[in-house]
């Protein structure tokens, strides 16, 4: 394996480790909550990881990958949307 294509697989076991982090903060929320809520956190650690596997999907040329990064992105930018909204409604 060449330096290439070795920081790419970093690259993605990067993305792939964000997106654990994401449902390990979920998770201890909950618990701390003692109640299942996702915390805004969630959603910025799935945009990072969702912009860094689609970087990879996008070296890899894996289309259906890509597709289902970019929708992603935008299912948790709309969530954040939504938090904010609800604030300045508070």
């Amino acid at each position: 394996m060449d330096k290439n294509e070795l920081w790419w697989l970093l690259l993605g076991l990067g993305g792939q480790a964000l997106f654990m982090l994401r449902f390990l903060i979920q998770w201890l929320h909950s618990e701390r909550q003692r109640k299942s809520v996702i915390p805004e956190s969630f959603w910025y650690f799935s945009i990072a990881g969702a912009l860094v596997l689609l970087a990879y999907s996008v070296y890899r040329r894996d289309a259906v990958f890509i597709v289902g990064q970019v929708l992603g992105v935008a299912i948790y930018l709309r969530n954040l949307v939504l938090i904010r909204g609800a604030r300045g409604q508070a």
